[in-house]
């Protein structure tokens, strides 16, 4: 019989049993079964893309207690969008110069703890990273060329210069303030506009469960709307990163459940598939475990577990390289002396096998 459509298998891909997050690398979620029925509905017709961002975006606005929000090709995107509209404007001659930024403001001022490999995405718009290392060092930093400042969210309770005084300057300068919040919680409210900040971007494909290929961007409608004009389907630097109808409703899905779900049950659930891996584990004499939650990305707890290399004569590296080349194949990450399970991203019983195989790669050298 021949395939209706292909599958993975049908092109000698394996698929994987995600024990280790919502990371790109290995496709990051599983969309949920509401976001999917909504894009295959998106499929069927024909829309006007910028009726549909308003309606969206007003939508988003409603259900995330902010002023509007748009749907990007990713968090990665919606920097860039947002970064492209502090210097750019809705100006359309300076919109297709970019990242040609001769004559306009084009430095984005930020902290040396803030920059990632992520903020590639606000440099291809042709900016300018300003580094600043103390609230002294603040405000002399902005000038007539000031166009952004930039926050990492995940730095920002160890970043040299606190939230409060970037917003302050923000405010007192008229300079927008970005956060990229790619792999936190969207929660309700929100901790970074409630401070003052002018947009705040997430991953949709990340703990949202919406398309991968989504983020989420909140804020100031005014700015957003900029951003969004210099984005797909408009002619400026954003028009290769298209987001299509399907992903803007499958997005629009993901945060209605996000709001509806029952995020206690969710974290009692993970708990309950941990501990499941964790007893089987701990079968084998001389493995130990423990549990951590990352904060402020990835909140999910994690199984940690422990054992001497030497005595169980496997090392983690070993015991990551048999679960991913086993059968079924699980992907973890490994640390100083174990490996890590991480349950959000697992699907509902999976934990039975993940238990039954790292019991087994643990037993056979313990």
């Amino acid at each position: 019989m021949s395939l209706i459509f292909p599958t993975y298998e049908s092109i000698g891909v394996r698929s994987l049993i995600n024990c280790r997050g919502t990371y790109t690398i290995i496709s990051g979620s599983v969309i949920l079964p509401e976001v999917r029925q909504a894009m295959v509905e998106a499929s069927r017709r024909y829309v006007h893309m910028d009726e549909l961002m308003e309606g969206v975006g007003k939508r988003l606005g409603q259900l995330m207690g902010a002023e509007f929000g748009i749907v990007t090709n990713g968090c990665a995107a919606a920097l860039c969008h947002v970064t492209a509209a502090c210097i750019a404007g809705n100006e359309i001659e300076k919109m297709r110069r970019l990242p040609d930024t001769a004559g306009m403001k084009n430095e984005v001022i930020t902290q040396p703890s803030h920059r990632h490999i992520y903020d590639h995405a606000i440099r291809m718009t042709g900016a300018r990273m300003v580094e600043v290392r103390s609230v002294a060092e603040l405000e002399p930093a902005v000038g007539e060329r000031t166009a952004m400042i930039a926050v990492f969210g995940d730095a920002v309770d160890r970043g040299e210069v606190p939230l409060a005084d970037l917003v302050r300057v923000g405010k007192k300068h008229g300079i927008p303030i970005l956060v990229d919040a790619a792999a936190e919680r969207p929660d309700v409210p929100n901790v970074y506009l409630n401070a003052g900040v002018d947009a705040v971007a997430y991953s949709g494909g990340k703990c949202l469960r919406g398309p991968q290929a989504s983020g989420l961007l909140l804020g100031r409608r005014d700015l957003l709307w900029t951003a969004f004009m210099n984005s797909a389907p408009h002619h400026a630097l954003g028009r290769p990163m298209k987001v299509g109808k399907e992903e803007i409703m499958g997005l629009l899905a993901a945060v209605e459940m996000w709001v509806k779900r029952d995020h206690q049950a969710d974290w009692k659930e993970w708990e309950r598939r941990l501990a499941v891996i964790g007893a089987a584990a701990t079968a084998v004499k001389g493995v130990t475990t423990s549990i951590r939650v990352p904060r402020p990305s990835n909140v999910s707890p994690v199984l940690l577990l422990h054992w001497d290399a030497a005595g169980l004569g496997l090392t983690p590296e070993e015991a990551q390289k048999q679960l991913t080349e086993g059968e079924p194949r699980i992907e973890v990450f490994t640390h100083e002396d174990g490996v890590s399970f991480n349950a959000q991203m697992m699907e509902p019983g999976e934990e039975g096998a993940v238990a039954k195989r790292i019991g087994e790669i643990l037993a056979k050298k313990g």
